[in-house]
């Protein structure tokens, strides 16, 4: 129980203040004067001012309240590394043991694991929390059991007590990390882009691997081709893609004995590759009524570069005209078909028969020119099962059809095969029917299948459009000239701008039309894989997480030849995914998030922010410290020791207030003081009596 003095005036401060002066003036003017009585009135005028002011004594029960010690624990991913875990637990342990030995003091424990997304270790936001939570009053200190790699310094609250920081760590720790300091997110395909990568070692780094380091690099998870570079300096890496679509460009450095993680030893590039300009050879052949649909479609496309070629006169055409006076330019055949072949993504052929224009070393050049790894399309006409069809050229030899000779005149709907149907040139096309079908095609050319992958049929089931792989190119065999049905709408038409897409990006090799695939995608840390097939079902898929745990994931089908499944993962960073032959790395969030671009544990960040608050960093490797109180103001940390300030915080349970004595007990001071000065005053002022 505490009492103290309070006024309660009975009429407002502010005119007590101007009575209190006047009453003060007389009497010290009567001191002036040399009253003797002056000492009598002054006593009296103060008795009249108490009891204007009406003094009461206030007196409180109070509860004394328990102090408060905030421990924020950091179980980041940089604190699961080493020996980190161990030390955290144990000075844990002796910070509630020290604690409990304090009296009348609490301690409150707050964990902080891994922030959203990538925003590293949220230390200060989670002491911040923690300090909203508890009144300021009783917080006596607060503890920080980390590695000193927090990513919100600059949320870092005022506390009214000491802060503390128990640093994990060994100071022979090292690591190395890689970093990708330039990396654009497309390119184009046949220019080099410029990557700039970065080998940094930190921490006490044994003088045997310094200096150098080995790194490999690889794409689409492809074998990885190895270069020792320096270390500490930036790295230019001129980087060609190999193909159009999303590449994934894995890098990896060589793990040392010792480093505390190779979290930060890989990092994934991905980066889009798209073309310039597709470059089309045109050569049309016989005249009829698509060779315009072909130009139209080819030109309406701003992306590509067509050159058509086509033959207006044919050598057996005997008009009389002298070639001097044709206004037709000698087209460069030699300069296209031998010289610049190689510069074209796509040569087609539209009813093009063997006339002695192009001689057979020219289409020698087209058929190793596939084989190189170009792209031929025909689209057969009558002429291809007669003597001059080009299967009887040399591109015969790679063509995955043959010639019946046998032209079909009737109508009928084109149909995909149970392979299209899987297959991603022509997966799915059949939704894109307008009501009643496909519109019908009125020709359809003989062919017999002997190699690749017929994906659309029509006349008795007999191959219509047949694809194929030759070495390192791809070839493709279109068995009527009648597409341009679809093009015109003729009885509904027909997808024919989306299969001829489709058609020209799986001869491009774009990854997105591969027969055989598989594909990782993220949002967040969920994981989707897909697999693409036109084979049986495949098995699961394996999965290697950041740390090296594998998980098999299991593909149920979700559309014909397309298998697909969505996975949690555990943790952000580089996973690589792996079924049968094929293999792919996925990014979740950086492949080398926040948490392990500096893993080195120090204290220099926490430093501004502990010093102010008269703390101190202390190295567990050392020790867990003991604990003392201190006082309020005084240094709170010294070797071995950290001190928490008590802060005496009390519940008020009741209060009661009383006058210090009644108002008539007052007004009677005041007159017996004043009757006694005047007495006191008379007296002395009285002459005495002559005899």
């Amino acid at each position: 129980m505490t009492g103290t003095l309070i006024l309660d005036p009975l009429i407002p401060m502010l005119a007590l203040y101007p009575l209190a002066l006047a009453a003060f003036v007389i009497v010290g003017f009567g001191l002036w004067r040399g009253l003797s009585g002056w000492s009598l009135r002054g006593l009296g005028v103060l008795a009249l001012l108490a009891a204007i002011a009406n003094p009461s004594i206030q007196r409180e029960d109070r509860e004394p309240l328990s102090d408060i010690v905030i421990a924020v624990v950091d179980d980041s991913a940089s604190q699961r590394i080493g020996n980190r875990p161990a030390q955290s637990l144990a000075a844990l342990a002796r910070v509630q043991a020290e604690i409990a030995d304090l009296p009348n003091t609490e301690l409150r424990i707050v964990r902080v694991g891994d922030g959203d997304g990538d925003s590293g270790t949220q230390l200060m936001t989670a002491l911040s929390e923690a300090l909203a939570e508890e009144p300021r009053a009783r917080i006596a200190g607060a503890i920080l059991i980390t590695d000193g790699q927090a990513h919100d310094m600059p949320l870092a609250p005022n506390l009214p007590a000491p802060l503390h920081v128990l640093l994990a760590g060994e100071a022979t720790d090292w690591d190395r990390r890689l970093i990708i300091k330039n990396a654009p997110a497309f390119a184009i395909l046949g220019e080099a882009v410029t990557l700039t990568l970065r080998i940094d070692d930190q921490g006490a780094v044994p003088a045997g691997v310094a200096g150098s380091a080995v790194v490999s690099i690889a794409i689409d998870g492809g074998e990885p081709q190895s270069y020792r570079v320096p270390v500490g300096e930036d790295l230019d890496l001129p980087v060609t893609l190999p193909h159009g679509g999303m590449n994934v460009l894995q890098f990896q450095v060589a793990v040392n004995e010792g480093e505390l993680t190779d979290r930060n030893n890989a990092a994934v590039v991905q980066i889009n590759g798209v073309r310039d300009r597709l470059r089309v050879l045109l050569v049309s052949g016989e005249p009829h009524a698509g060779e315009r649909v072909w130009r139209n479609l080819l030109k309406s496309d701003p992306s590509v570069d067509l050159v058509h070629f086509t033959i207006l006169r044919p050598p057996e055409k005997q008009d009389g005209i002298p070639v001097s006076e044709l206004s037709l330019i000698a087209f460069p055949t030699r300069e296209l078909f031998v010289e610049k072949i190689d510069e074209f993504d796509l040569i087609i052929f539209d009813r093009y028969r063997l006339r002695g224009i192009l001689p057979t070393s020219y289409l020698n050049s087209v058929r190793d020119y596939v084989k190189r790894g170009g792209t031929v399309l025909v689209a057969a006409g009558p002429e291809f099962g007669s003597a001059e069809s080009l299967w009887r050229s040399p591109l015969g030899e790679i063509m995955p059809v043959e010639a019946t000779s046998r032209v079909y005149e009737q109508g009928f709907r084109p149909e995909l095969t149970e392979l299209g149907k899987r297959h991603p040139v022509t997966e799915g096309l059949e939704k894109l029917a307008p009501q009643g079908g496909w519109g019908r095609w009125f020709r359809q050319i003989g062919l017999v299948q002997t190699s690749g992958q017929a994906v659309m049929s029509g006349i008795d089931g007999q191959p219509l459009l047949v694809l194929d792989r030759v070495e390192q190119g791809r070839i493709a065999v279109l068995g009527s000239d009648q597409m341009w049905l679809w093009g015109r709408g003729f009885e509904g038409g027909g997808p024919q701008l989306e299969l001829l897409r489709r058609l020209a990006h799986w001869m491009m090799k774009e990854p997105d039309l591969e027969e055989e695939a598989l594909v990782a995608s993220a949002a967040g840390q969920k994981l989707t894989v897909t697999r693409r097939t036109i084979g049986d079902a495949p098995g699961p898929v394996t999965i290697t997480a950041p740390d090296g745990t594998q998980t098999e994931l299991a593909l149920p089908e979700i559309a014909p030849g397309r298998y697909s499944a969505g996975w949690d993962a555990p943790e952000m960073g580089l996973y690589k995914l792996t079924q049968g032959t094929l293999s792919t790395v996925m990014a979740l969030g950086p492949s080398a998030p926040k948490e392990f671009e500096e893993t080195i544990a120090s204290g220099d960040k926490l430093e501004p922010v502990v010093t102010p608050m008269r703390g101190g960093i202390l190295k567990l490797e050392d020790g867990a410290p003991d604990i003392r109180t201190v006082a309020e103001g005084r240094v709170a940390a010294g070797r071995g020791w950290i001190g928490i300030t008590p802060r005496g915080a009390y519940l008020t349970q009741d209060i009661r207030v009383a006058a210090l004595l009644p108002a008539w007990v007052w007004l009677l001071l005041a007159a017996g003081f004043a009757l006694a000065a005047w007495l006191v005053e008379g007296r002395k002022g009285r002459k005495p009596m002559q005899p």
